[in-house]
């Protein structure tokens, strides 16, 4: 217990220094937000490294791995990774250059201010609150490896951990930290990758003992199985908006595709290692232990207090920033997109600042709630990610590549979506939840929007078409300007 605590003390105290420090430092709701879109390329590629490897990856993962062997990845991890960097690739430079604080943003800029509120329900409610009682839980199971807390103290001593540094310092205490954690938190994966290798026998002995089926990538419920879920996953992570806040916090564009690509592809290949991790612990855990009991039974007795602390501190570093991006996310949109757009457009940003930290609260209160209640961490993950992908992946590609697109046929489209996927389980039907949600969400977009006009709130333009033609009409300027200079220049002499 000794080296837990002092490992977890110098953490601890470590991030509340900085947090403090970054409260002096942050004076607007623009810095508190969205870090003044001013980070630079480690800090970005700290940060989503940092933010992807929460406890999905630390307990889930493993759990994922024990359960269906390395097919697991190319479940969730590779697909995961695939959207994300084909978000940051294609559409980083035109989404930067939006100056936005939300996705929501994108759909009021593009339809009026009330169609942000679907798209900000979902980030904040659906999505940031139950993730954040996943990193609350998380917490909570380090509390209990590390010094035998009972669950209720532990996840109230996780929530005031989390909504103090995060009240503190917003966004950018978040991403330097994240910068340092994402550090940390290799180190802890990759001691508790070394220790099963150990515990295993070693490689030979490893794969001797595994069976086939849980070192292929369909594992042992074959290629269909493996491809639903992928897709039940992937899409969602077109419109993740933590993704969207780094993108929005770089200093420049090339930073933000750069970085985020860079940030991705680190996450990506450590993420090969929870996996894994869950593969060899069959070999030397009893064979009926509960997947999300496999993390702490390995790291509390098999791996010695002093490095069983360092794979607890590198949990944590990933629980921490993972925390305190879901909050900040439900916070932007609380704030910017419902509060500052349809309350009060004339707050002032003391006022903005205000209802921030607020928001903070609430979305941390929220979360706690559900902590207390959070039973299955794949499963709540996975039914957050599948409803909000149903109900805004095609708005989010339709108002960037489509025209015609109506306002009347993104609502609609919207509604229908999240009535389907909620009323799934209880039809009957012989199709996948996530293409049967997603085929709604496209059906209705194309045909109401081919069936409606546009209405007088709609700014009438496709997001990146429009893009390309400015960069192009700038680019053309700049030639010429520097024609005109070059004849001036031939002129004189």
């Amino acid at each position: 217990m000794g080296w837990y605590f002092g490992y977890m003390l110098v953490y601890v105290a470590f991030m509340f220094t900085l947090g403090f420090y970054y409260f002096k430092r942050v004076k607007t709701s623009k810095d508190y937000l969205i870090a003044g879109w001013n980070m630079g390329f480690w800090s970005i590629v700290g940060t989503i490294v940092s933010t992807f490897c929460g406890a999905a990856v630390f307990i889930g993962w493993v759990g994922m791995g024990f359960t269906v062997g390395l097919s697991g990845f190319f479940q969730f991890a590779l697909p995961a990774i695939f959207f994300s960097i084909l978000l940051i690739a294609v559409f980083a430079k035109p989404l930067r250059r939006q100056r936005l604080f939300t996705m929501a943003d994108l759909f009021s800029e593009r339809f009026g201010k009330k169609m942000g509120i679907i798209p900000s329900i979902l980030s904040a409610f659906i999505y940031s609150v139950p993730t954040l009682a996943l990193q609350i839980v998380g917490m909570t199971t380090v509390f209990t490896i590390a010094f035998g807390m009972e669950v209720t103290t532990g996840l109230i001593v996780a929530f005031a951990l989390i909504l103090g540094f995060t009240v503190l310092g917003g966004l950018p205490a978040t991403i330097i930290t994240d910068a340092i954690q994402s550090i940390i938190l290799i180190v802890g994966i990759l001691t508790l990758f070394i220790a099963s290798l150990y515990y295993g026998g070693g490689l030979g002995n490893i794969v001797a003992e595994t069976p086939i089926e849980f070192l292929t990538p369909v594992g042992p419920n074959g290629l269909t199985a493996v491809l639903l879920f992928a897709l039940s996953v992937g899409p969602f992570y077109l419109i993740w908006q933590s993704t969207w806040q780094r993108i929005f916090a770089s200093k420049t564009e090339t930073i933000a595709k750069k970085a985020g690509i860079t940030g991705f592809a680190i996450a990506g290949l450590i993420s090969i290692l929870p996996y894994s991790i869950g593969v060899i612990a069959r070999s030397y855990v009893p064979a009926d232990i509960h997947p999300d009991l496999l993390f702490s039974y390995v790291t509390a007795e098999l791996l010695t207090p002093a490095l069983g602390g360092i794979v607890l501190v590198g949990l944590l570093a990933a629980l921490m920033t993972g925390a305190t991006s879901f909050i900040l996310q439900g916070s932007s949109n609380l704030t910017k997109d419902l509060y500052h757009h349809l309350i009060n457009p004339n707050a002032s940003d003391k006022k903005l600042m205000f209802v921030s930290r607020l928001t903070v609260v609430i979305i941390s209160l929220l979360g706690l709630l559900v902590a207390f209640y959070l039973t299955n961490i794949i499963a709540m993950y996975q039914w957050a990610l599948r409803l909000s992908a149903a109900t805004l992946v095609f708005p989010f590609l339709a108002i960037m590549f489509w025209k015609r697109v109506t306002k009347t046929g993104v609502f609609s489209s919207m509604v229908l979506a999240l009535i389907a996927t909620l009323m799934y389980p209880y039809l009957g039907l012989n199709i996948d939840h996530t293409i049967f949600g997603l085929s709604v969400s496209f059906i209705s977009l194309v045909g109401i929007s081919l069936l409606t006009k546009h209405s007088d709130t709609e700014q009438v333009k496709a997001v990146y078409w429009e893009d390309l033609d400015s960069a192009k009409r700038r680019n053309m300027d700049e030639d010429t300007e520097h024609g005109i200079e070059l004849n001036q220049k031939a002129v004189s002499d």
